[in-house]
């Protein structure tokens, strides 16, 4: 099978590899559609973080580079390995990716196997990737979606659950008010989650197209223009001098940071969804003098079932966040370089590992 293998920053190569086989518990999956996610531009930019080392393995495998990328992803069970019956073959899948030690309780109570340590994730850490043809992932990672759902949008439910997560973390109900600093693919999925659950949404976005999108998928109420418009005072303007009850922070950006600090009402709570590279310049004395509750979140854990439900039940549609579909010959010309040098054009760009849909 082919696959795409990061190696090291800038240096990511399709090559090929063996089909993997599913061992005792395993699930093998013929993957169909995989994001491009942020967290790959970073690996790609910036990396190894979530990626292990020529030297160093990072993750619980004991994997060095190279590795197959891909975390966000969709296909069709074609093997199950010794033990596994309550799958069958042909059944459509997404993938909880996530690499956690054996000895975690990752049961359906759990609300911390997310933060165990030695996590890390398929597709950065090792254990094969959606960037390839074939994955075989253990069975506990593995959900089963309705055939009604298009396997290029269910590549999406992996970002979307980050955002179902993120909202959980806020305790945001129906009939509160949000501002989402950032309308990117997390903002933008963190925002359809929002309106799903009766949230009123208000969105501070600099690029044109991207504000445009968001009212185009129909997940927010407003949209404000940073360049041009004072964010705290619209959104006062439109909550009756209130605030927000909540925001969300999804740049890593410390203006916008700043900016969701002055636009929240006294007790509102302060969700950063964003992966920081760098120390933010936070203003403590505000946050006490108007007794922010500020909350970091990451990934998901146990939201899998609750987001597919959403998706399944027609509350959330995903097409509109589909931007580009890609072959995986053109992962970095065609899919890295659009989203780092011409972001505001793109929101989620697909790749089909062995070609087809395209």
């Amino acid at each position: 099978m082919r696959a795409a293998r990061y190696y090291d920053n800038r240096d990511i190569r399709i090559e090929e590899l063996e089909d993997p086989t599913p061992a005792a518990g395993e699930v093998l999956i013929d993957v169909a559609w995989c994001g491009i996610c942020g967290t790959d531009l970073h690996e790609y930019l910036d990396g190894p973080i979530f990626c292990p080392t020529h030297d160093t393995p990072t993750s619980l495998t004991g994997e060095t580079a190279p590795v197959t990328m891909g975390h966000e992803f969709s296909g069709v069970v074609s093997g199950l390995g010794e033990g596994v019956d309550d799958l069958a073959v042909g059944d459509h899948v997404v993938v909880e990716p996530y690499i956690i030690g054996d000895d975690v309780e990752t049961g359906p109570e759990s609300r911390d196997y997310h933060l165990s340590p030695g996590m890390n994730f398929i597709g950065l850490g090792g254990a094969g990737g959606g960037l390839a043809e074939k994955i075989a992932v253990k069975r506990r990672w593995v959900h089963r979606i309705d055939p009604s759902i298009p396997l290029d949008q269910a590549a999406l439910i992996e970002p979307l659950t980050v955002g179902y997560h993120a909202v959980e973390r806020s305790d945001a109900k129906a009939g509160d008010v949000a501002l989402i600093g950032g309308a990117g693919p997390i903002g933008l999925v963190t925002a359809a989650v929002l309106k799903a659950q009766g949230v009123t949404v208000i969105m501070s976005e600099l690029s044109e197209l991207r504000r445009q999108k968001a009212l185009d998928a129909g997940v927010t109420d407003h949209v404000v223009d940073p360049r041009s418009q004072d964010v705290a005072a619209t959104v006062r303007e439109l909550t009756d001098g209130r605030g927000a009850d909540v925001a969300f922070e999804c740049t890593s950006v410390q203006v916008v940071l700043d900016t969701l600090m002055d636009a929240l009402r006294p007790r509102g709570v302060l969700v950063v969804v964003s992966i920081w590279g760098h120390k933010a310049d936070f203003d403590m004395h505000r946050l006490v003098m108007k007794e922010i509750d500020l909350r970091g979140t990451i990934a998901y854990v146990n939201n899998h079932p609750a987001t597919i439900k959403l998706v399944e039940e027609g509350k959330i549609d995903l097409a509109p966040f589909i931007t580009g579909k890609i072959g995986l010959d053109g992962l970095v010309d065609e899919g890295f370089d659009t989203l780092i040098n011409h972001n505001e054009t793109a929101v989620k760009i697909l790749v089909s590992p062995s070609g087809e849909g395209l």
